[in-house]
Order: structure tokens, then sequence, then C-alpha cells
């Protein structure tokens, strides 16, 4: 696993289907993927031996066929699809679909997190004993553009 930070940018007007975030980013645990399909487009029929994926709809609407049956997953809305179940991923219009893919197979430890209370403390405590900083004074935040 890669250490410090890596970015990149979404590319929702990209003329790929497919931008490999995880490569980009030098993710090596799970998928990472923008998909976007344009009016008409589907992906292939396909499932994963281990693999359980999330779709996050964030442009338009995902048409998601499971063993043929049609669900839409409309913008601001995820979904889980199970490793064994068929899926293929459409877009029904009328404008472009853009979502992010993940897709991981390893269980998820989701207690390993630290936290701290300060940026100068060295010793940390599982987040769940740390309490929730101040919110940031509204003289520090961003003026709205």
């Amino acid at each position: 696993m890669e250490t410090g930070l890596s970015f990149t940018d979404l590319q929702p007007d990209s003329t790929e289907r497919f931008v490999a975030l995880r490569r980009a980013l030098g993710v090596t645990t799970f998928g990472l993927n923008q998909i976007v399909l344009q009016p008409g487009e589907r992906g292939r029929i396909h499932a994963h031996e281990r693999q359980e994926e999330v779709f996050i709809v964030l442009e338009g609407t995902l048409t998601l066929l499971v063993d043929g049956a049609p669900t839409d997953v409309p913008a601001g809305r995820a979904v889980r699809v199970a490793p064994e179940i068929r899926r293929q991923m459409a877009n029904l219009g009328p404008g472009r679909t853009v979502l992010i893919a993940l897709g991981g197979a390893v269980p998820h430890d989701g207690r390993d997190g630290i936290a701290f209370a300060d940026w100068d403390d060295t010793a940390g405590s599982p987040p769940q004993e740390i309490p929730l900083p101040e919110n940031i004074p509204a003289e520090h935040l961003r003026a709205a553009s």
C-alpha cells in the first residue's frame, strides 16, 4: 500500500466509459472507477465471484438490471450488489449518467481507526472515545461565491 496522499480529477466529460480512478490514485485494496454512460449505452451483463460492488450515482439515472429486471437509481443514491448477482448497468436517458463504482472482496476492518483530540497529540484513541470537535467559527468560513 502506498503512503501519503494522492489526487485525481473526476472526468465526467470523458469520452471513455470507464476511468480507472484506482490506478490514478494508487489504490490497491478495492476497485474504484468512474463510469459515464451516454443515453442508450449499457455495460456487459456480469457477476463477481467474491467482489461486492457499490454504485454511487452522481448525475442522471442509472438503470440497474438484476437478472433482467430494471431498477432505476437516480442521482444522489447508492446501491450495493452482492457478488453472485448478475447485473448490467444501462442509461435509458434522457441525459448522461455519471457514477462511481467501488468494489471489494476483503472483509472491512471498521475498527482500525485512531483518533486524536489535537494535532499535538502523539498517542491516539479509538474514534468513539474522542468527542467531535467544536464547529469552526463563522469568521473562519469561506464566503459563498
